[in-house]
């Protein structure tokens, strides 16, 4: 069962509630937490096509830097006072230092939920034994969700994990198990193992089984959602409880009016903008960088990476896409913005997968992590990455 690239959305049933604790989101749709993207500036222009209903998560932020307040780590857990839930995913491999995290969140009142990353592939953090290679080793896995659960008090506790290492080390069955055990509210599945990357197709079949293996709680289901007929199908297909939409708002962040509509049962058209309203929403995105950094340069300069999503399909030469990659203003960007051909319609073809594609790693492990799954003795010292943002 896997995803294809375009499939219209469909009216729709509309769906039950995802509940997360005492929080009620309507429809099931949770933006996924990507390092450098779902800042405040990005959550609220999602949040704003959305109506204002789903849940919108941080970026993964590293449980030591957060308990040293690392200056910006405590900037990345800002939220705007519109964002309700608020939601901080947390990383961390040492069980002591995620519960100090947490205590601190909830006595702090820092957030209002709080998600765990046992999902990220990137070497510098399985290397360490972080991310989507931790599940492996079940007992630290359990030390870790105890910790979580037990500080976070009232907070919900979710995850958001892979099926495991790779297909030789399949984890997230006995992990969703776990979870249940230590009192998790929800799980999201990315339906790929760790070696996968983002490359290939996901699993769908992979989120139905774990679905069916924890019905105790609600399971999500994230991978190959490029388009509301895509979540609509995949919840159809699976009966996981809600989806999780990553890769597939990169620079489409109107998405989420179609995800809302979609799941309402609503057959109100799917948001086709032209480039003119491309235009504007990426000069927007770009001044609330600016604003959220402090610096408009700066959050120029941030908005840079977001360029090639937005433009995706547009009839926009090679030159143009180099020049508004290199924008350093926003009156830059806009000049250059405006010499575009504005009138074109939405392409065909636009949608579909962007940002990583690779797949077919060998994952980056400490030495020795896969001879017992149940012993943690190869967790290093410095597995605690003091910075945050993936």
């Amino acid at each position: 069962m896997t995803a294809s690239p375009v499939v219209p959305p469909a009216v729709s049933p509309v769906v039950s509630p995802l509940q997360v604790g005492p929080h009620s989101v309507q429809p099931p749709v949770v933006l996924a937490p990507m390092a450098g993207i779902t800042n405040a500036p990005f959550r609220t222009l999602c949040r704003e096509f959305s109506g204002g209903k789903g849940l919108f998560v941080s970026e993964m932020i590293t449980t030591r830097a957060l308990v040293e307040r690392n200056e910006k780590t405590m900037q990345l857990i800002h939220f705007d006072e519109s964002e309700k839930p608020r939601s901080i995913q947390l990383y961390g491999v040492d069980p002591a230092t995620v519960g100090k995290a947490v205590r601190m969140i909830a006595e702090e009142g820092l957030a209002d939920h709080i998600d765990l990353n046992f999902g990220c592939p990137v070497p510098k953090v399985t290397r360490k034994g972080g991310g989507s290679a931790l599940p492996y080793k079940r007992n630290l896995l359990r030390a870790i969700l105890r910790e979580a659960v037990s500080g976070a008090g009232e907070l919900p506790v979710t995850m958001k994990m892979r099926k495991g290492i790779d297909d030789d080390h399949i984890t997230y069955l006995d992990a969703g198990r776990i979870a249940v055990e230590e009192g998790v509210t929800a799980i999201a599945l990315h339906g790929r193992t760790a070696a996968q990357h983002y490359g290939g197709t996901a699993d769908w079949d992979a989120i139905a089984r774990l679905k069916e293996h924890v019905p105790e709680i609600p399971v999500l289901g994230n991978g190959d959602i490029w388009s509301a007929g895509d979540a609509v199908r995949m919840v159809r297909e699976t009966g996981c409880d809600g989806v999780v939409v990553g890769r597939g708002c990169l620079g489409r962040p109107w998405l989420f009016s179609d995800l809302v509509a979609a799941f309402e049962g609503r057959a109100d058209g799917v948001a086709r903008p032209a480039l003119r309203e491309v235009a504007d929403v990426m000069v927007r995105h770009a001044t609330l960088l600016g604003e959220w950094i402090g610096d408009e340069a700066r959050g120029v300069i941030d908005f840079r990476k977001h360029v090639a999503w937005y433009l995706k399909g547009f009839a926009v030469g090679s030159e143009m896409r180099k020049r508004l990659a290199v924008t350093s203003s926003l009156e830059e960007l806009r000049s250059g913005l405006d010499e575009l051909e504005l009138d074109q319609p939405w392409p065909v073809g636009a949608d579909g997968p962007r940002g990583r594609t690779s797949g077919n790693n060998r994952v980056v492990l400490p030495e020795g992590w896969l001879k017992d799954p149940y012993d943690c003795a190869g967790v290093s010292e410095d597995a605690e990455l003091d910075t945050s943002g993936g």
